[in-house]
């Protein structure tokens, strides 16, 4: 449908809480059409409207090509392990640089789909940390709050940096 341009840190949208979706319309289907183009195009594996200046709470993943691309509105946390594991992450919305954050290894998440049936799913690994990070995003907690204050300071200067 359409690229839409990114929101970019340290634009303080990406520290709004996003709202809960209540109409599963068209109007839905054409933003998350539009955010899993925006995501291609970014390149990344996940995407929030949030990421496009949408508040709403609206999370599109592709995390392999085989896959395709998951949609999933509302999407809530109900569980996680107590084992953890590191991931290197980075966003969209700071293209460039990643650093590496840890999180539960194991979540089960519920979401609605675009037509507002419930579904609940487990995920592991990769898949795991991709929902928790989008989730945060959704929350108002942009990525950088998971890192130490020294780490985040010098992830900033080296993206600040890479803007010239």
């Amino acid at each position: 449908m359409a690229v839409r341009p990114l929101v970019t840190f340290p634009d303080p949208r990406l520290r709004t809480i996003a709202a809960t979706v209540e109409q599963f319309d068209d109007a839905l289907a054409t933003l998350a059409q539009d955010l899993l183009d925006t995501m291609r195009a970014a390149p990344g594996v996940g995407i929030t409207a949030l990421h496009i200046g949408v508040a709403q709470r609206l999370v599109v993943l592709e995390l392999s090509p085989e896959e395709g691309p998951r949609i999933y509105v509302n999407p809530q946390i109900l569980e996680a392990s107590e084992e953890t594991m590191r991931h290197v992450e980075g966003s969209v919305s700071m293209p460039g640089v990643t650093e590496e954050i840890e999180r539960p290894a194991r979540i089960r998440l519920r979401y609605q789909d675009l037509t507002g049936q419930f579904h609940e799913e487990d995920a592991a690994g990769f898949a795991a940390v991709c929902h928790q990070h989008e989730i945060d995003q959704l929350d108002g907690i942009f990525w950088l709050q998971r890192l130490s204050r020294l780490k985040r300071e010098r992830l900033i200067k080296r993206y600040e940096k890479l803007r010239g």
